[in-house]
């Protein structure tokens, strides 16, 4: 079946938006929501061929299991890979101030950011001291253990209550800002 340019390019009229906030509610950067934006179109583009549906539903369907997989990619490689970017020849769109205050307005992000410093202030010392050490400081969990004068199973555990719990209410408030 597969899609033509032309499907991509209709596809992109319609949801660039939609899917720019749905990268910048995830990742907090208006910046890398823009390039994740390009990167999935021109992974849709270069893998048109190998679409399989009927319905514009499948159509939107297909594009957003590539925007997931590339988030995915995102945070498990910390970067958005520009190698089919760079293939293709697509250039990422210089942004001006006025640009990411609108993307960051359009995604909630000074919501997230104020709700996500509540939910900070909201665990304990012991749990925020261990996140911050993990998270924010890049430590490894020995040393976070040896930092916090704890073993090593007590830092992990620390870290992971800390994030399931940040995570739960984090998750809340997307779907409060999805449905909005």
């Amino acid at each position: 079946m597969g899609l033509t340019a032309e499907d991509i390019s209709r596809l992109y009229a319609a949801h660039a938006e939609e899917l720019l906030g749905y990268f910048a509610r995830r990742t907090m950067q208006a910046e890398t929501a823009v390039e994740m934006v390009g990167e999935t179109f021109a992974r849709a583009f270069a893998h048109r061929a190998s679409f399989r549906g009927e319905q514009e539903l499948e159509e939107l369907a297909w594009v957003y299991g590539i925007a997931r997989a590339l988030l995915a990619d995102f945070f498990r490689r910390g970067r958005v890979q520009r190698a089919a970017l760079a293939r293709l020849g697509v250039q990422i769109p210089e942004l001006v101030h006025a640009d990411f205050d609108r993307i960051e307005e359009l995604a909630g992000l000074e919501a997230m950011r104020r709700r996500l410093g509540e939910e900070l202030e909201l665990l304990s010392g012991e749990h925020r001291d261990a996140l911050r050490l993990r998270v924010l400081e890049e430590r490894g969990y020995a040393e976070v253990a040896q930092m916090l004068g704890v073993s090593e199973q007590v830092a992990r555990a620390r870290v992971s209550r800390a994030l399931r719990r940040l995570r739960s209410q984090m998750s809340s408030l997307r779907e409060e800002t999805n449905n909005a």
